[in-house]
């Protein structure tokens, strides 16, 4: 099986990246396509292997899996160009462009009546290239064993969830602008750690092992997160003050909000 990538920068070279330290792909299968060739140079010095090239119509064609990994605005374009090199019988289209619908995914191949290209829309975050991406999958025309190939494919990388398009606006705000918000908190918790007398690296430190800690309870246990802050909470302890103070500077509304303003 062979998977050609049209975009290596951020996210299409993460993708090309977390696929070819998988058991799915060979290195060898992986193909990328940029017109950036500092890009492709990146992809090769991390695995030599994978194929890469700044326009190469075989490479279209010959995939089994075709994902186009580019900023929304350019995708029209890129389907006006390579729409007849693409077999709709035998190829599966997946695009990781934020907010482009099927509806318009089709339009752009002049198939207006949504019924022949086999579509993915895939929204992953940029832990993919770590493999612990949360990536939300939505199929339009797809198989059962097409579905499972695709889901198959991202839980290689992480964990994904089959979802109606509906709510792949939704899983973007949560999932791929949701690892934004986790590093701003991150960085928040940083300052304050230099500020009550860490050194920056340390207070890093301290900061990631305490959510690795959280996220691995939260799984073991599985457990509500309150369920887990009752545990440390104590009558008159420093955490229930901590904690109010976050509270009072609006800690919760700002990250609903944040979430819900993405949400579009």
């Amino acid at each position: 099986m062979k998977i050609t990538i049209i975009g290596g920068g951020n996210m299409g070279g993460s993708i090309a990246r977390g696929l070819s330290k998988g058991s799915i792909f060979q290195p060898g299968d992986i193909t990328v396509l940029d017109i950036n060739q500092a890009v492709l140079e990146d992809i090769l010095s991390f695995n030599k292997e994978i194929h890469t090239y700044r326009d190469n119509d075989e490479a279209i064609q010959s995939a089994d899996i075709v994902v186009i990994a580019i900023k929304p605005w350019m995708v029209e374009n890129l389907l006006d160009g390579i729409k007849y090199l693409l077999d709709y019988d035998q190829q599966i289209i997946v695009s990781i462009a934020a907010g482009v619908t099927f509806e318009q995914l089709n339009q752009y191949m002049d198939k207006v009546n949504i019924d022949d290209p086999v579509l993915f829309r895939v929204i992953p975050n940029t832990a993919i290239s770590v493999g612990e991406s949360m990536t939300f999958i939505s199929s339009c025309n797809a198989s059962d064993d097409q579905e499972k190939l695709i889901t198959d494919i991202f839980d290689s990388m992480g964990k994904s969830i089959l979802v109606e398009e509906k709510f792949m606006s939704a899983g973007t705000a949560l999932g791929s602008c949701g690892i934004a918000f986790a590093f701003r908190y991150i960085r928040a918790a940083m300052e304050a750690g230099v500020e009550i007398g860490f050194y920056p690296e340390q207070s890093k430190e301290i900061i990631i092992q305490t959510l690795q800690g959280a996220i691995d309870l939260l799984k073991a246990t599985g457990s509500h997160p309150e369920q887990e802050i009752d545990k440390v909470t104590t009558p008159g302890g420093i955490t229930i003050k901590g904690l109010n103070a976050m509270e009072k500077n609006g800690f919760t509304h700002a990250v609903i909000e944040g979430i819900k303003t993405s949400n579009i």
